[in-house]
């Protein structure tokens, strides 16, 4: 048995659940398998009576068996129930998805080992989703009281991919078999880090025989894992700064000087002027420029982009802005063209909305040298569209763009251009120094100044008759507002009939006003009507999925509801929260909830209440719901999958992983020393999986 044999080749699992664990957890080899990390580790020596549990006990274990099942609630709200009794006293059992499983598999009147968190729905003490296993079968590795707990989806679980299961199959690879497993880092490296190996890391990871070993595995696990991502993207950025050499834009001419001096309509904030001289900086460095801008809601990054992108006119180059969205596209074409409306410059407009020959004049012109700066959508991207001279990119909400529609852009001049990545989505300083290791980041973290803080309150449904008198008053006062629904994919259905319910509703009760219904499922060009009637004032109650969350821009709309606001992530709801408060007025934004609320969603919505700093929230979303959730991180093209580490809480490992990395390449650049031979070509390896990010992110 080899580490790259196929995962079916294991005795037990075969075809068919190999290709589960494919599909699932993109496990195909043994390799993958014993990569595939516990999520947690659990003390199982201990054993409590149900007469002693409460709610405040962080996990508990118990012995004794199922009286009765039961069905509770219907629709979203349908949950499978147990009594649990071990002659003590009762406790509930929960199940809110993989009920069939359960009903199948596990049998009243036999005795079975329980084990999770305790909870209290009213008057009972109950334990939601518990580990489940038969009292006969408590094997061996539990003696040693730390037992790995791993990640199992429904359809792995209905094959026998329990975590008990998977526990099993690794210990066979590690303890029944030859299994080889090659050390990852030199000799060197792992004196220099005092490192157990990887081989002892791996057997510790998933069978610790003590607290102390599985310490010791953990960090040599987690620092390996973010010390070849900071590798692989510090080499990938000192190869690109020596290989893609920038154009010069040596001068600050006519355009930007005027514009400055003569058109600008505000001045700028210090934190504006700043980021601004680290873009010119970048661009008469000759090193092509890949720089991403962080700056939240209402900062100011439009007025710095263009101020930039003038730059690049001075220098005898065009200058590109993509947005995700039509709307957000026109309004960057609006607010563009109107402020450089005094100055010779021209300005186009290119979206999949735009008429054939209107097209055909535009593409003409832009292979001409006929248009200075050219604003679109991803009808930029496409492969008829040509530049003369193309020198500045900018890509607004870039997280909303693949990777491969990024990089097409990229290469549409023979030299590349500097390329600005724009983000109104707060990125804490650990998750930005680890997906984007090798851009320069700027951050605009002040606000332009008579800009009032969004008051931001947790309704519960109780007050719902308030919060419409609320609404009545502001429309009375000539306001618009929002109102949110969550529309999430696996309930899309559900969701859209509440949206549309909703709306009914509220038609009934806003009589004295227009109001319009946008979600993703209309058409295009319902969409737009929706927008535009809002946009221009003639409804005053825009009823809405988070399609509003970029790209729409009403001073007027001074109050925000969000309905069912538990539903979503924190940076979602700051984004949402960022459409009002554009405008001179004092702005809301109000979170509709349910009263029964889990301690950490109730936390979660809390901060929003507390603070306005979208840095702040995306810090607080990343500690309580981990990297992977942050909004919109999966789609930009994250680089890596990590697998055991954690970026809300290896901060420090995560430093010195970069740091050890910056040394040895200091030292050795090429990585051509015969000590460094195995990390080159675990580079290698890697790059051989992936896009060059640092090329094109």
């Amino acid at each position: 048995m080899e580490l790259s044999s196929p995962i079916y080749t294991i005795s037990g699992i075969g075809y068919k659940r190999g290709e589960v664990l494919t599909a699932e957890a993109q496990i195909v080899t043994i390799e993958d398998l014993l990569n595939y990390f516990p999520y947690r580790h659990v003390d199982r020596s201990k054993f409590y009576h149900i007469s002693e549990c409460t709610e405040k006990m962080p996990y508990i274990q118990i012995i004794g068996e199922i009286l009765q099942f039961e069905y509770v609630g219907e629709g979203r709200a349908s949950r499978l129930t147990a009594i649990f009794t071990d002659g003590t006293g009762t406790i509930e059992l929960v199940w809110f998805k993989g009920t069939k499983y359960i009903e199948k598999n596990i049998k009243p009147r036999t005795k079975y080992i329980v084990f999770g968190k305790p909870g209290r729905f009213g008057s009972k003490i109950n334990i939601a989703h518990p580990d489940i296993e038969l009292y006969s079968d408590m094997n061996l590795r539990r003696s040693t009281g730390i037992q790995s707990m791993y990640n199992s989806t429904d359809k792995m679980k209905k094959n026998y991919l329990s975590s008990d299961n998977i526990r099993k199959y690794i210990y066979s690879i590690l303890f029944n078999n030859n299994i080889l497993i090659p050390e990852t880092l030199p000799e060197y490296l792992i004196e220099k880090m005092h490192f157990t190996s990887r081989e002892q890391a791996i057997k510790n990871i998933h069978f610790p025989k003590s607290v102390e070993a599985l310490k010791i595995a953990e960090a040599r696990l987690k620092f390996e894992e973010l010390f070849y991502i900071q590798l692989s993207m510090l080499y990938q950025s000192q190869h690109r700064s020596r290989q893609y050499r920038g154009y010069i834009f040596s001068t600050i001419g006519d355009y930007f000087n005027q514009f400055y001096n003569k058109y600008l309509p505000f001045p700028l904030t210090n934190a504006q002027k700043r980021v601004i001289k680290e873009i010119r900086n970048d661009m008469r460095s000759g090193i092509q420029m890949n720089r991403l801008l962080q700056g939240d809601v209402g900062s100011g990054k439009t007025i710095v982009a263009l101020l930039t992108a003038l730059i690049a006119l001075d220098n005898g180059y065009q200058a590109c802005i993509m947005a995700p969205t039509e709307i957000l596209a026109n309004q960057h074409y609006d607010t563009i063209s109107s402020l450089v409306a005094p100055l010779d410059i021209t300005v186009k407009l290119l979206t999949g909305s735009t008429k054939k020959k209107e097209k055909e004049e535009i593409l003409s012109d832009l292979a001409n040298a006929g248009i200075n700066i050219i604003i679109g959508t991803h009808a930029l991207i496409e492969e008829n569209v040509n530049f003369s001279n193309l020198g500045y990119v900018i890509i607004d909400e870039q997280h909303r763009f693949g990777v491969a529609q990024r990089a097409k852009l990229w290469n549409k001049n023979v030299s590349p251009p500097h390329v600005l990545v724009m983000t109104a989505t707060p990125i804490p300083r650990t998750l930005a120094m680890t997906v984007y290791g090798d851009l320069e980041v700027s951050v605009i973290d002040e606000l332009p100044p008579g800009r009032k803080p969004v008051t931001t309150k947790l309704l519960f449904d109780n007050r719902r008759g308030q919060v419409y008198d609320f609404i009545h008053k502001k429309i009375a006062e000539g306001r618009q507002i929002y109102i949110v629904y969550p529309l999430i994919q696996e309930n899309e259905k559900i969701d859209l009939r509440d949206l549309e319910q909703g709306y009914k509703i509220l038609t009934d009760i806003f009589t004295e006003c227009k109001l319009v219904m946008v979600h993703g499922k209309m058409k295009q060009s319902e969409k737009d009507e929706a927008m535009r009637m809002f946009v221009s004032g003639e409804a005053k109650i825009m009823v809405a999925t988070t399609v509003i969350e970029v790209g729409v821009n009403v001073p007027n709309a001074s109050v925000m509801v969000i309905e069912n606001a538990e539903r979503f992530g924190l940076s979602q709801l700051h984004q949402l929260r960022g459409r009002v408060g554009r405008g001179a007025d004092q702005s809301y934004c109000l979170l509709m909830s349910k009263y029964e609320l889990a301690e950490n969603t109730r936390k979660r919505l809390q901060i929003m209440c507390e603070t306005n700093d979208g840095f702040k929230i995306a810090e607080a979303d990343m500690s309580l719901r981990g990297p992977g959730d942050i909004d919109g991180l999966q789609q930009s093209g994250l680089p890596f999958d990590l697998k055991i580490a954690n970026l809300a809480g290896d901060v420090n490992i995560l430093s010195t992983a970069r740091n050890v990395a910056k040394a040895i390449l200091a030292e050795d650049e090429e990585l051509t020393f015969p000590k460094n031979t195995l990390l080159k070509k675990k580079l290698q390896q890697m790059n051989q999986l992936k896009i060059n990010w640092g090329v094109i992110s």
